[in-house]
């Protein structure tokens, strides 16, 4: 069973919820890193402090070696709190002897309090693997002055915690931390689901209202009730709407044409039929009728595929066509030694079928080289609009033939001129053109041609 895809508002929740995880995930670790350097730098400053503390309140004997303070600071003099302290170091002025002091909180510990700094020199490191756990340890070097001795003790003052009171204090904050965190990542999530929710209704109302124009509920989409960035799909989808309408009802119209036109060829026959007139007769009467179904049927047919406005059209530019039309006429008025010339903008391009280019391009050129004495023009120009989605077209074709009196213009365009209701002359062919302009919403003017002096046949498609 095929997966069915995620909705829009799914994937931007999803992509948005890994955006989010990612974020409060970096967040976290950073700031968990930052409290951890505080932490640290706190704990380094504290012992330091403890460090200095013994070195205040330590002296020297009256035999020359190094006492410790009798009451140091109070943690240190109880075991359990986690807090130690040691000396290391020569413990007389002459160096002779060597020993070690541990605080009361340190006495029996294996700690590492065996290294041994020059003056000034101090280190911090941990948390440090030892046999009673983790630690953190500041060791801080000093060089004791001893009054009217000339010399002085190097010592080595250690102090050290368990690191299990700065992981607590670590492990308080993060919990803190999910907490908030996870909350403001929930609050997060809810807001942007509301913010989708919102922020696709118009889509979902496209949706809804294209459901309604399918059951016949609405006739369009209203584009003004839409964002700015939906009015054009509403207005293409309008257009597409209209266009699909427009072709289904020129479907209809030409099978009704077609079943019209079809009567009167039928009843010849069927009273031919009926008459009894002999094989012959009857025979050149079936032929006739039956030639002439078959011309209404090419027209009809030629009339239905027209394919109109469509508002998807790929452009098609005007020169290939044209030169293909006028290639053919060339051969069949030969005679005739017509010069057919182009003017064509580069610009130019005709939305819609080449079919009906063609059908268009080779009604009008034939009725130039029909009626042209020598010379035939034919011009496309690309109209723009400001604010169009597409470019316009003009296209002209003029002859230096007779031309048309203004009078018999308003006849020449009559529309619904059927198959059989052709006007001879230049009205040949211009009831297909008059279709095709209908269904591509454009326009046709015949006027005199100012360059040629004879008749030309204009036709506008407007920007949209």
């Amino acid at each position: 069973m095929a997966r069915r895809p995620l909705s829009l508002q799914a994937r931007s929740l999803l992509a948005a919820g890994v955006a989010l995880a990612a974020f409060l995930g970096f967040t976290g670790f950073a700031l968990d890193e930052a409290i951890y350097q505080t932490l640290r730098s706190a704990l380094h400053d504290r012992l330091q402090s403890y460090a200095y503390s013994y070195i205040a309140n330590s002296d020297v004997g009256r035999s020359k070696r190094w006492l410790p303070p009798e009451i140091g600071p109070g943690p240190f003099d109880r075991p359990g709190t986690g807090l130690y302290a040691g000396v290391v170091g020569p413990v007389d002025v002459d160096g002779a002897k060597s020993d070690h002091w541990r605080s009361a909180s340190a006495v029996g510990k294996d700690l590492p309090f065996d290294g041994a700094l020059k003056k000034g020199e101090e280190r911090f490191v941990g948390p440090l693997d030892t046999p009673q756990g983790k630690i953190y340890l500041y060791s801080l070097g000093v060089d004791w002055e001893v009054p009217n001795r000339g010399g002085a003790l190097d010592l080595t003052i250690h102090v050290a915690e368990d690191a299990e009171l700065l992981e607590n204090q670590r492990a308080v904050f993060r919990q803190s931390l999910f907490v908030y965190l996870g909350g403001f990542s929930l609050l997060l999530l809810v807001l942007l689901l509301g913010t989708l929710r919102w922020s696709l209704r118009p889509l979902r109302r496209v949706a809804i209202d294209l459901a309604r124009v399918e059951r016949g509920e609405r006739e369009h989409l209203s584009a003004a009730d839409y964002p700015r960035e939906l009015a054009g799909l509403a207005s293409n989808l309008n257009e597409f709407v209209d266009s699909e309408r427009e072709h289904l009802q020129r479907y209809r119209n030409t099978l009704a044409d077609l079943a019209h036109s079809l009567k009167t060829p039928l009843a010849v026959i069927r009273n031919e039929l009926e008459s009894g007139a002999s094989g012959e007769s009857m025979r050149w009467t079936v032929l006739e009728q039956a030639g002439r179904m078959e011309q209404i049927v090419a027209y009809q047919l030629s009339r239905a595929a027209t394919s109109g406005h469509t508002t998807f059209a790929a452009p098609i530019p005007l020169q290939p066509p044209a030169e293909e039309v006028v290639a053919s006429l060339e051969k069949v008025y030969a005679a005739k030694n017509i010069l057919c010339e182009f003017e064509i903008d580069p610009k130019a391009r005709f939305y819609g079928e080449e079919g009906d280019l063609l059908e268009l391009l080779g009604n009008l050129l034939e009725n130039a080289f029909k009626w042209a004495r020598s010379r035939v023009l034919f011009s496309a120009t690309a109209q723009t609009a400001r604010g169009s989605r597409r470019v316009g077209l003009e296209l002209s074709v003029e002859d230096d033939g007779p031309g048309i009196r203004p009078d018999q213009v308003e006849h020449l365009l009559l529309r619904g001129v059927r198959g059989d209701e052709r006007v001879q002359g230049h009205g040949i062919g211009l009831s297909i053109v008059q279709d095709l302009l209908k269904a591509y919403r454009g326009k046709l003017e015949v006027t005199h041609s100012e360059t040629l002096g004879g008749a030309k046949f204009t036709l506008r498609f407007g920007a949209n």
